[in-house]
């Protein structure tokens, strides 16, 4: 949780920033009140609405981008844009602060990040009162797999898949309406996701999240709720049209946003 008591509660305006040295840190030593449920996949695998569905309190990840004018955001090869698709461009260690203080208190001081703007514009306090479980979905979320299960907070870790077309376009049209960047950077990602996209689910899978479409998912989810422990690694069904996602052919610095 944030160290200043000013931060306890909802702030408007524009707040400094948030980074992980911006956080107490919280004994491991306590037993965790609630599990997470880490929601992992490609930008535009449908993430947001399949937790929105699922009917628990969400964290978004993706709050947790670092500010446009961090002198540590990594480039794109050959490129003088950001690559908002590398793990560099993400504070794990606030993510994981956050998750760890949801599992231990129920309530946590969370950044309003605006993808429009790469910066923080507020913050606002997540309480999840007495539910068992959450969901903490973004295109990171299985970096931080290894470390929720040492932590003993991890009640399952997934990797939405599907065809990298539906993928492109669904994330496309979000972008657009939303106006998160300009129409040539949101063209140019877009491609190059695309291409990426069975890499970046290999990666995810080979980090410790099961690749799943939605409907699985959501089961998956519902045996958490109900109490089950995480199922032991097991290869999927293939998505029809899609022939197995490679692993380990990507940057492991990169997934996507």
């Amino acid at each position: 949780m944030r160290c200043d008591s000013r931060y306890q509660h909802r702030r408007r305006g524009s707040p400094a920033r948030v980074y992980a040295s911006d956080w107490c840190p919280v004994s491991v030593h306590r037993t965790a009140s609630a599990r997470v449920v880490l929601l992992a996949g490609p930008s535009g695998s449908g993430k947001s609405s399949l937790a929105a569905r699922a009917g628990l309190p969400v964290l978004r990840l993706d709050d947790f981008y670092k500010e446009g004018d961090d002198p540590t955001l990594p480039l794109v090869a050959g490129s003088s844009d950001i690559d908002w698709d590398s793990v560099l461009s993400w504070d794990a260690d606030a993510a994981v602060a956050a998750i760890l203080q949801l599992c231990r208190t129920g309530r946590t001081t969370v950044p309003v990040y605006s993808i429009a703007t790469s910066s923080v514009v507020d913050t606002e306090t997540l309480d999840i009162g007495r539910t068992q479980l959450f969901v903490a979905e973004g295109i990171f979320a299985a970096d931080v797999v290894a470390r929720c299960e040492e932590l003993g907070v991890l009640a399952d870790a997934l990797c939405l898949r599907g065809r990298p077309s539906t993928t492109f376009r669904r994330r496309l049209l979000r972008d657009l309406r939303e106006g998160r960047k300009s129409v040539a950077f949101l063209l140019r990602r877009g491609w190059r996701l695309m291409r990426a996209e069975r890499g970046i689910v290999g990666r995810q899978t080979a980090l410790g999240a099961y690749p799943c479409a939605k409907a699985e998912a959501l089961g998956r989810i519902a045996n958490a709720a109900a109490g089950s422990t995480r199922p032991r690694k097991a290869e999927p069904a293939e998505t029809p049209g899609e022939t197995p996602a490679p692993r380990g052919t990507t940057d492991p610095a990169n997934s996507g946003r």
